[in-house]
């Protein structure tokens, strides 16, 4: 049995939780969700789907103090919280410690090396999703892969990955994969989350499919300014097959505005018109899908805002 962090409570989390601790690892999510904390506590990690077992051992907490030091840890939370869990890890981490990302977006690594230290920070992208159901409570969203890039330390939650039945790729250059998913997310995640609709639904209107498209072209073509090669050739092709083989996914970003909680948007749209303008290359797609997003957020915020004052 082995002791694993998850710092995060929500779908993915959950997700990675509950197939690790189906493996007789020691789990334990460290969140501020506290409904959710308070979920696992009482009856686990519970899956909501077809596999054997409906319900998992696992630990939530939300006070550092219980946490003895940690030496292998999974960051899961939203792009928008990495600072914050980031110097959490750093008052539990053992010297030794590593700890794994698997988010969305860029800018993730740069800032768990900045407070962690490089050694003790790494990335990885996956393909893996799900849909968080109710506080503790998660539907898994089909197979994937996890790819990392090797380094010294990550070898054992690597090993654990493998136990707990996640499939694995060690690959020299992330950079590549880490953009390949960022051009599908901006492709994605805004539209479902904006028009209120599961992926695949995309592909069956032409203006979202045309506005797919485009998204995906522009952030492929920033890649290629940076010189940087995604693992695919075509970006349009590839946000298509994604969209169509995840047809029935609830894209995380759409998750978010329904449950009335901040995107990562800033991470997928607001990375990519950031990249852009280093290369002097305009983004306007993702520009408009940026403000779009951060506009429905703050009608979010205001009208919550309001209903607590009438609560008053």
């Amino acid at each position: 049995m082995t002791d694993i962090l998850i710092v995060g409570s929500g779908a993915m989390a959950l997700l990675f939780g509950a197939r690790l601790a189906a493996s007789d690892h020691k789990v334990t999510l460290l969140g501020t969700w506290r409904k959710g904390i308070q979920a696992i506590n009482q009856s686990g990690i519970r899956i909501a789907g077809d596999l054997k077992r409906d319900s998992f051992p696992a630990q939530g907490v939300t006070d550092l103090s219980k946490i003895p030091p940690v030496k292998l840890a999974l960051l899961l939370v939203k792009s928008w919280q990495t600072e914050r869990a980031a110097k959490q890890l750093a008052r539990i981490m053992d010297p030794e410690g590593i700890v794994l990302s698997l988010q969305n977006g860029l800018g993730n690594l740069e800032i768990l090396g900045e407070i962690l230290g490089d050694r003790r920070a790494t990335q990885g992208v996956t393909t893996y999703g799900a849909t968080l159901i109710g506080p503790g409570v998660v539907r898994p969203g089909g197979e994937g892969i996890i790819s990392v890039q090797p380094q010294p330390g990550l070898d054992p939650l690597i090993q654990c990955l493998k136990q707990s039945g996640f499939s694995i790729q060690e690959v020299e250059n992330l950079s590549g994969l880490v953009w390949s998913k960022l051009i599908i997310n901006v492709a994605i995640n805004p539209l479902t989350a904006l028009l209120n609709v599961k992926n695949g639904q995309l592909l069956d209107n032409k203006y979202s499919k045309d506005l797919m498209s485009l998204a995906a072209r522009e952030a492929g073509n920033v890649a290629s300014a940076l010189g940087i090669e995604p693992g695919y050739e075509d970006p349009v092709s590839a946000v298509e097959a994604v969209a169509a083989a995840t047809a029935e996914n609830i894209s995380s970003m759409l998750q978010d505005i329904r449950r009335g909680a901040p995107t990562e948007i800033d991470a997928m749209c607001g990375a990519v018109v950031r990249a852009g303008r280093s290369v002097n290359l305009n983004t306007p797609v993702n520009e408009i899908m940026l403000l779009l997003i951060q506009a429905r957020e703050n009608i979010m915020r205001i009208s919550e805002n309001e209903n607590n004052d009438n609560n008053e």
